[in-house]
């Protein structure tokens, strides 16, 4: 692995990254203590600060072992998540729905800002690679996220989602897979059925709807 194309690409993506897993952690404790859960704030988690966020073995030792295995293939890696005790949600199984669409949510409109900014610089004449693909990076890590958390799997925030969506049988039912939902969603990933069936094609649509809804934007400034 060239080491300058490895600094290249970490400079590239850290602040994509950072924001993108700063601010979803963030907006998971916010919308808790919205609707009744102290717990991350307590805690101190609901910050934009990144280092309250880092986990050094999924944020960091497990994506450049990745990098360096796959010669940047595949990428994997998580964030520390956001304690939140939904029994002290007001409404606990609705909303754990908010609570975990909090993160994803704020994913789509990250990913739909740095494509703002991708059409301003053009606008603007600013065509200094770097920014580009560092604005390139952005939309892309941000819809990797928004796409990948919803993933109807616990403990993915798809899963609480669905959880929160079933009947109460229902979803007990899918709750108990949560223990080992981590590794079953692992070697979904592994094995490609994630990226195959889930991820390529909501990624596409999740993409084709940021460039619908940004339509106006982009025909006023090119």
């Amino acid at each position: 692995m060239d080491p300058t194309e490895l600094i290249q690409t970490v400079l590239t993506y850290a602040l994509p990254v950072l924001f993108a897993i700063t601010v979803h952690e963030a907006a998971h404790g916010y919308a808790a203590r919205h609707f009744g859960d102290n717990t991350a704030y307590m805690m101190g988690r609901i910050t934009l600060n990144p280092f309250k966020h880092i986990d050094p073995v999924g944020t960091i030792l497990m994506p450049l072992l990745l990098y360096f295995a796959t010669s940047g293939a595949f990428l994997f890696g998580y964030a520390k998540p956001v304690p939140v005790r939904f029994g002290n949600l007001r409404n606990p199984k609705r909303d754990m729905i908010w609570v975990a669409l909090a993160g994803p949510g704020v994913n789509l409109l990250q990913a739909m800002g740095w494509m703002v900014l991708l059409y301003l610089l053009a606008a603007i004449g600013i065509n200094e690679p770097f920014f580009v693909k560092m604005c390139q990076g952005g939309v892309l890590v941000n819809i990797v996220m928004f796409v990948f958390n919803l993933f109807p799997l616990p403990p993915l925030d798809g899963g609480r989602i669905l959880v929160g969506l079933l009947p109460y049988k229902q979803a007990m039912l899918v709750s108990r897979v949560e223990p080992w939902g981590f590794f079953i969603v692992m070697a979904l990933v592994v094995s490609g059925v994630v990226s195959a069936l889930w991820m390529q094609p909501l990624m596409g649509l999740t993409l084709g709807f940021i460039k619908l809804v940004l339509t106006p934007l982009r025909m006023l400034l090119l």
